[in-house]
């Protein structure tokens, strides 16, 4: 019986990784990416966008939820290349060195510093005084590299303060923070957000290239004073610029009204591969790019 719901579930997986694939129009214009974002009730003032990172790194994307990440349209930042988020799932270390500098906000969220980072920097106003906006996060360091030093990092910051946090917490949302463990399937933290696409623990099992991501999580704030506030959604490399992650946000959701319930991927992931962990291959090792 056991075989049999593993087997079930891990079919269901795979069959989500043959869709069609996401589709990408890089773009490094912050207007245009706001403008893909923002959604009722909020105002935005035009000459505060400013945009930081790589020609590439950022981008427009659709097809999100026939390739299983939960978030059908909106914009992707990345700290290597955009396009490369596109599946099908075929390397376990795809990385891509811009060469560019880290964000001194980031440096001050975790011991190493950072490289590559893209941001997008905003004013907006509040009309009811509340934000919401979905995001989902992937990376290239699952698993391997789950409860390691070796860990990207990204941020939403609202007027300084992050609010990308894991629901019902104050803890961040991070690859220490939310996955399947190290190994797969041992001391995972918050795995019932996780969903695994690592080829050496038996993926794709999703139509994205990353090796894992999040479900898709709502940031929010509530009560916000009146007048500007300041968004800054940031996102870089740790240590060095090796295996890449991203940040997707869903068009029309920044907003001041709670985003439509959204669907998501069969956690197939975390299901089916919790019985089956041991499956893994050899690990690859982090190399310097």
């Amino acid at each position: 019986m056991k075989t049999t719901i593993a087997l079930t579930i891990l079919g269901l997986g795979l069959a989500s990784g043959s869709a069609q694939a996401l589709t990408i129009t890089p773009t490094n214009n912050g207007t245009d990416l706001v403008n893909t974002i923002l959604g009722s009730g909020i105002t935005v003032n035009p000459g505060s966008i400013n945009y930081t990172g790589a020609n590439g790194a950022s981008g427009i994307f659709t097809g999100g939820l026939s390739s299983g990440i939960g978030i059908n349209n909106g914009i992707i930042l990345t700290t290597g290349k955009a396009v490369d988020a596109i599946g099908p799932n075929n390397s376990d270390g795809t990385s891509t060195g811009n060469g560019l500098p880290g964000d001194a906000d980031l440096n001050a969220l975790i011991p190493q510093s950072t490289l590559d980072a893209t941001v997008l920097e905003f004013e907006f106003e509040s009309t009811g005084g509340d934000l919401f906006f979905n995001y989902v996060f992937a990376s290239e360091e699952y698993n391997e590299f789950v409860n390691t030093s070796f860990n990207d990092v990204f941020a939403f910051f609202l007027d300084g303060v992050n609010i990308a946090l894991i629901p019902g917490t104050t803890t961040p949302v991070s690859i220490n923070n939310v996955n399947g463990g190290n190994p797969f399937g041992n001391n995972a933290s918050n795995p019932q957000f996780f969903n695994n696409n690592d080829l050496s623990d038996g993926g794709p099992f999703f139509n994205i290239a990353y090796d894992g991501f999040t479900t898709v999580f709502t940031a929010q704030a509530l009560g916000l004073s009146a007048g500007t506030h300041k968004m800054k959604l940031a996102i870089a490399d740790a240590g060095d610029s090796a295996l890449d992650s991203a940040v997707f946000i869903q068009a029309g959701s920044f907003s001041d009204t709670n985003p439509d319930p959204k669907t998501t991927p069969e956690p197939a992931s975390v299901l089916g591969l919790l019985a089956i962990g041991g499956l893994g291959l050899m690990r690859k090792k982090k190399q310097l790019v």
